[in-house]
C-alpha cells in the first residue's frame, strides 16, 4: 500500500515526456560531436579546432547554466512560469541545429564567410544552455522530494541508452549525411518541446512576498558546484581508465562493443539505483556509490576489468549519476530550483573545460594516474555531499 501511494505522488506522463526531452538533448549532442570535425574540415578549418570549440562551449556553459537557471527562477516568480525559457530555448536550439549543416552546404567558404560556421556552432551550444536547467528543475514538480531519485532514474535511463551507442554509431550517423541527420535531431527536439508544452501542468503561483524572504543559499550552491565538478572529473578519468584497461586485457584497440554494453548496463542500472536511493536516502546512496567506486578504480588497475568488478563499478556509477539532479534539487528551496540545477551543470561544464586544458593529451595518462585522479575527483564530490548532509542536520537540530 505504501508503494502504491508513493507512485500516486509521481506524475508519470510528465516524467516520461521529460525523459524524452533528455533523450532529444543527448541525441543532439551525439550528432554534433560526431559531425563537428567533418563540418570544420569541409569549411576549410582544421579538425583540431573542434577541441578548442568544445572547450569554449564548456567554459561558456559553466557561466550560462547557473545564469539561465536563476533567470528562470525569476521568471517563475514574476510571470508564474519558467516555460518561456524552455520554449524559446528549445525552438532556438532546433533552428540553429538545422542551420549548422545549411551553412556548410549552401555558403561558400570564403575568407569573410568562414567565420560564420564557428559563430553558429557556439550559438547553438549556448541555446542549449537556455533551457536545460529550467526544464530539468521541473522534475521537482512531478514528484514528491522522497521519490525524486526514482523519477530521475527514467530520465537517466533515456539519456544513458542513447549515449551508450556513441562508440558504434559513428559510421551509421555519418552515412546519413549532415543535412538529413541534423534535420532529424532538430525535428526530434521540436517534437519533444511540443509534447512537453501540452503535458506540463500549470505551475503553482509563487507568493512574491514569501519568495523575497528566501535567502540565496550560497553555501549550498557552492557544494552543488563542487559536486558537479568532482563527478565530471571522476567520470572522465573512470571511462579513460576502463577503456585502457580493457584494451590491454583484451589485447585489442577496438573495444567499442564492450563500451556499448557497459553504457547500456549503466543506463539500465539507474532504475534499481533510484529504488535503492528512495529507500535509504539519495545523499546516502550517492555516498555509498562513491565509497564503492574509489577502491574499485584502484583495484581495477591491479587485477584488470573482471566481471564482478565491472558490475560493482556499474552499480556504483549509477548511484552517483542518477542522484545528481535529486541532490541539487534537495539542497535549495523551490524558489531557487533552477539555479541549483544550473550550478550542478555549471560545475560539470567547468570541470570538462578545465580538464581539456590541463590534460590536452589524455592518451599519455597512465591507468594508475587516471585511477588516482578519478578517486580524488569522486572524493571531492563525496566531501561536498557529506558536508551538505551535516549542515542540513545541524539546521534541523537548531529548528
Amino acid at each position: 500500500m505504501t508503494t502504491s501511494k508513493s507512485h500516486l505522488n509521481i506524475l508519470w506522463v510528465q516524467v516520461w515526456v521529460l525523459a524524452a526531452v533528455q533523450g532529444a538533448i543527448t541525441l543532439s549532442w551525439l550528432i554534433y560531436n560526431i559531425y563537428l570535425p567533418q563540418l570544420l574540415t569541409q569549411f576549410s578549418f582544421p579538425a583540431s579546432l573542434a577541441v578548442g570549440l568544445v572547450l569554449v562551449e564548456n567554459a561558456l556553459g559553466a557561466v550560462l547554466e547557473p545564469v539561465m537557471g536563476g533567470l528562470s527562477d525569476q521568471a517563475r516568480r514574476w510571470v508564474g512560469t519558467r516555460f518561456p525559457f524552455i520554449s524559446v530555448g528549445m525552438i532556438l536550439a532546433s533552428a540553429l541545429f538545422i542551420a549548422i549543416p545549411c551553412v556548410v552546404s549552401l555558403i561558400p567558404p570564403t575568407t569573410v564567410m568562414r567565420s560564420l560556421l564557428p559563430i553558429v556552432l557556439v550559438a547553438w551550444a549556448l541555446a542549449m544552455t537556455i533551457f536545460r536547467s529550467p526544464v530539468m528543475c521541473l522534475l521537482g514538480m512531478y514528484s514528491k522530494p522522497a521519490q525524486l531519485p526514482l523519477t530521475a532514474s527514467f530520465v537517466t535511463l533515456t539519456g544513458g541508452v542513447i549515449g551508450a551507442f556513441k562508440p558504434i554509431s559513428y559510421k551509421f550517423i555519418l552515412s546519413l549525411g549532415p543535412v538529413y541527420t541534423f534535420a532529424i535531431g532538430s525535428f526530434v527536439m521540436l517534437g519533444a518541446a511540443a509534447v512537453f508544452r501540452l503535458v506540463n501542468p500549470p505551475e503553482v503561483p509563487v507568493d512574491r512576498h514569501q519568495a523575497e524572504t528566501v535567502k540565496l543559499p550560497l553555501e549550498k550552491l557552492a557544494l552543488i558546484l563542487g559536486t558537479g565538478f568532482g563527478v565530471a572529473w571522476g567520470i572522465r578519468f573512470l571511462m579513460d581508465v576502463l577503456g585502457k584497461v580493457l584494451k590491454t586485457q583484451l589485447n585489442t584497440d577496438n573495444i567499442d562493443m564492450q563500451m556499448v554494453w557497459i553504457g547500456i548496463a549503466i543506463a539500465i542500472a539507474s532504475i534499481p539505483a533510484g529504488i535503492f536511493a528512495v529507500k535509504i536516502g539519495n545523499s546516502q546512496a550517492m555516498l555509498c556509490g562513491i565509497c564503492a567506486i574509489i577502491p574499485s578504480l584502484l583495484i581495477m588497475i591491479s587485477l584488470g576489468a573482471q566481471i564482478p568488478l565491472i558490475v560493482l563499478i556499474v552499480a556504483s556509477f549509477s548511484l552517483i549519476v542518477n542522484g545528481a539532479i535529486p541532490f541539487a534539487l534537495g539542497q535549495v528551496p523551490q524558489r531557487w530550483a533552477g539555479l541549483g540545477i544550473g550550478m550542478y551543470f555549471g560545475g560539470f561544464a567547468l570541470a570538462m573545460s578545465l580538464f581539456g586544458v590541463i590534460f590536452p593529451q589524455l592518451q599519455v595518462i597512465t591507468p594508475f594516474f587516471g585511477a588516482v585522479g578519478g578517486g580524488l575527483a569522486f572524493l571531492l564530490a563525496g566531501i561536498c555531499i557529506a558536508i551538505s548532509g551535516i549542515s542540513e542536520t545541524q539546521r534541523n537540530a537548531e529548528v
